[in-house]
């Protein structure tokens, strides 16, 4: 306790000296004139006068296993992002202490941290609360980068707003290495950060090795590519090479103990009865009717009308399933998906009809609320909770179950006024695989902008709900959904760092919710992203003059905008093009044509693998006039064409071309409307970029 007695000394002189005048003040320390830039947000944080200096010869005193468990983890970052190791020891006179304390005021994540010029404590009543402080800490020792490791002295109480502070990982889509997993709870973990949702199954993967039913992985964890991917074909099995991957329950072991060392939940998601394409295909009688047309894991995105059959050998199939994640995953919820069934299957089956009849339901939302019912029953026989996105809901929730809302917020509000815990994960604004700036230099994903300050301007406590509903709000969540970020360096680009707003808005008191402020707190959150080794993020581009990339030009319309990656070539770069697919049509606004004399197109070409049912039949195309279809330049989308681009050239080209150049002779300013004919959809042509060349002068 010495050691924790010259910190509270220190504190106390210096609480004497501010209470001297100013004329006997003169040769103290000064306050440090702005707080540090930590995110999240403390719930409240006081600056005192002086500093502490921390070098390699600083210790950590830590006295019990969860300290020191604390006190190593804390050792090695500062080792890994400042190259100072700081030794661990049970006794010392100044340096850096961690204090479990018998303290009934502090809650389970709570923690105080005191810096003075004699030095550092910690406290907290649990370990989390440790970790959480020792995570401050870090940051505090990070804020500049200085080769000098000094800290302002400063007085922190700190504690969670929600709960639930979490991301969505989705390795159905695209498989990422356990090392990346690992290194992604790091980083979370450094945020406080608290649950990561594992999006594990899904209609084009099922990800998790289930030992009764190797065949999940065995094949369904595995499928080709849509597009130029068919080509590539594997000379061991004369087919194409199937891209893909599987998590062994060793590794989920080590990923779940790894992140509860870090204080992270891990909670799995089985997606049913819908988004199940992918055990279909391993096991086809769990279709409905006991068969299906699949016969390879799909590729396509979108919403797929495959269901699992309400037979009880599948209830059996699904139950023994969550036996085993249960025994993988200790933590109390168990997310089993429950979102975008499509019902025809089960309309048009008369056995899933008479399975009605048996069980007494009225219509296929009623089957679905039967069905999350039983597996509801399920998990809570077996001391856990189920979770599911808000189409729970429909057709009566299941009594126990928490509802995560994605649709908006009214499926929260819904169940928090009907007495259930809720999670906010909103599609737009929580969904991280929305573009975050209109930059040609930002990865693929959906089409909409959803920047940094869209995400921290969110509000996790809905206006419409009372005080007590407000409590069955556990907090927030942002989605990295992957279906068009295949690689690992894009997803930290996605995540991060719009998962430090998420952090704020789930850590901070609504008080503390100030943009201008985070914003000024940003640049040092980003320079710890370099410390700890995240790619910087893609430089900022500006359209040139007579130059504009597809995500440069308007769309048309605004019906199904994506930023989507061309398919080829299979190694190496590939270009990424801004598409409405439901509208192929771009725009150049207000072009000075008296300065243009010809146009040249570079144009990709994607496969149409979007499953969007019967929407399909509303793309439109213009009729082409030759065989491989035409680019054509209009003024203004339904104005003359002034110039056509033969598409012949990128017809066997996978990835993209540039077009032989088109005269243009018009004057005056226009707008530019591109649109492709076809007869069809597949391929789908794409604008890589536009030049407009300049019109010659005599």
């Amino acid at each position: 306790m010495a050691f924790a007695r010259a910190i509270f000394q220190g504190f106390q002189g210096v609480i004497a000296v501010l209470a001297l005048s100013a004329c006997a003040t003169q040769g103290a320390p000064p306050v440090a004139a702005e707080p540090p830039a930590l995110i999240p947000a403390p719930a409240a944080l006081t600056m005192r006068a002086g500093a502490f200096t921390i070098s390699a010869e600083t210790p950590i005193v830590a006295r019990s296993a969860e300290e020191r468990d604390v006190a190593a983890y804390l050792s090695d970052l500062t080792r890994r992002t400042r190259g100072v190791s700081l030794p661990v020891r049970t006794a010392a006179s100044r340096g850096i202490a961690f204090r479990l304390v018998t303290d009934e005021t502090l809650g389970a994540e709570a923690y105080r941290l005191r810096v003075s010029p004699a030095g550092v404590l910690i406290e907290a009543r649990e370990r989390a609360g440790l970790f959480y402080g020792a995570t401050t800490l870090w940051q505090l020792m990070t804020s500049s980068q200085s080769a000098d490791i000094t800290i302002p002295a400063l007085e922190i109480s700190d504690a969670p707003r929600f709960a639930w502070r979490g991301l969505l990982l989705d390795s159905a889509r695209h498989y990422q290495s356990p090392e990346f997993i690992r290194a992604f709870i790091d980083v979370m973990a450094l945020h406080k950060l608290n649950v990561l949702h594992w999006h594990l199954t899904d209609d084009q993967a099922w990800r998790l090795e289930i030992r009764r039913y190797p065949r999940l992985t065995g094949i369904g964890a595995w499928r080709v590519p849509a597009g130029a991917a068919r080509n590539d074909i594997d000379s061991a099995t004369g087919r194409p090479r199937q891209y893909g991957g599987f998590y062994t329950q060793d590794e989920v072991r080590e990923l779940v103990a790894y992140a509860a060392a870090r204080n992270i939940t891990i909670v799995p998601e089985v997606e049913m009865p819908g988004h199940a394409s992918a055990p279909i295909v391993a096991y086809p009688t769990l279709a409905v009717d006991g068969r299906t047309t699949l016969t390879e894991v799909p590729a396509d995105w979108g919403v797929y009308q495959n269901l699992y059959n309400v037979e009880e050998e599948t209830f059996t199939f699904l139950e023994n399933v969550m036996l085993e994640v249960m025994e993988l995953f200790p933590g109390r919820y168990v997310h089993v998906g429950g979102d975008e069934a499509v019902k025809a299957q089960w309309e048009a089956s008369a056995r899933v009809q008479a399975r009605m009849r048996e069980f007494g339901v009225e219509n296929e939302h009623e089957l679905q609320s039967y069905f999350i019912q039983r597996m509801e029953r399920f998990l809570s026989a077996h001391g856990r909770s189920l979770i599911g996105w808000d189409e729970i809901l429909e057709g009566g929730l299941a009594p126990n179950a928490t509802v995560m809302s994605w649709r908006g917020i009214d499926g929260a509000v819904a169940a928090a006024r009907a007495g259930h815990d809720a999670v906010l994960a909103a599609w737009p604004t929580l969904y991280f695989d929305n573009r975050q700036t209109s930059s040609a230099n930002e990865p693929p994903g959906r089409g909409r902008i959803v920047s940094v300050e869209d995400v921290y301007g969110f509000n996790p406590a809905p206006d419409t709900l009372t005080g007590d509903e407000q409590r069955h709000i556990l907090g927030i969540q942002g989605n990295l959904w992957s279906e068009h970020i295949r690689t690992e360096p894009r997803m930290w680009r996605m995540a991060f760092p719009r998962g430090a707003a998420i952090a704020e808005l789930g850590w901070s008191p609504a008080e503390k919710i100030v943009w201008a402020d985070f914003e000024r707190r940003l640049p040092a959150q980003m320079s710890r992203y370099a410390l700890l080794g995240l790619p910087a993020p893609p430089e900022a581009s500006a359209p040139q003059a007579n130059v504009r990339r597809s995500q440069e030009l308007a769309t048309c319309a605004d019906k199904l905008v994506i930023s989507l990656e061309d398919d080829a070539p299979l190694q190496g770069d590939r270009a990424v093009f801004l598409i409405d697919i439901m509208e192929p049509c771009w725009i150049w606004r207000s072009v000075d044509l008296a300065q243009v004399g010809a146009i040249r197109a570079i144009v990709g070409q994607v496969p149409f693998n979007f499953q969007i049912g019967n929407d399909v039949n509303n793309i439109r195309f213009r009729a082409p006039r030759t065989r491989a279809g035409e680019l054509e330049v209009r003024l203004g989308c339904d104005g003359p064409r002034v110039a056509v681009l033969p598409l012949a050239p990128a017809h066997n080209n996978p990835a993209t071309t540039q077009l032989p150049d088109a005269a243009l002779a018009r004057d005056g300013v226009h707008d530019l409307c591109f649109t492709f004919t076809q007869r069809g959809v597949e391929p789908m042509y794409a604008i890589d970029r536009i030049e407009l060349l300049p019109r010659s002068r005599p």
